[in-house]
């Protein structure tokens, strides 16, 4: 039988890997909005597309380097799920 403590514990951790891979994902973009953004009051260009293409780029090489990364690390949570369902259950 799963216990309050148990399902806590569960969203916890599901919690804690929602936040790393949005951080693996989203900090690059936002790194390289605030470069352009300095950029763009440094030099007065008031572009708003100007930004946009940086971060796309940035966002798709992180998720094209951190993938595969990504795709196990979820892989290896719903195993664990699945093997933790299968000893609270049985």
């Amino acid at each position: 039988m799963m216990s309050p403590e148990i399902a806590v514990d569960l969203m916890g951790e599901a919690v804690h890997i929602v936040m790393l891979l949005a951080l693996v994902l989203v900090l690059p973009g936002l790194l390289v909005g605030l470069l352009v953004s300095l950029f763009q009051a440094a030099t007065q260009i008031n572009e708003q597309t100007l930004s946009f293409l940086p971060k796309l780029l940035v966002t798709l090489l992180a998720v094209t380097l951190t993938g595969r990364w990504i795709v196990g690390y979820l892989m290896d949570f719903c195993v664990s799920i699945f093997e933790r369902a299968a000893t609270l259950v049985g």
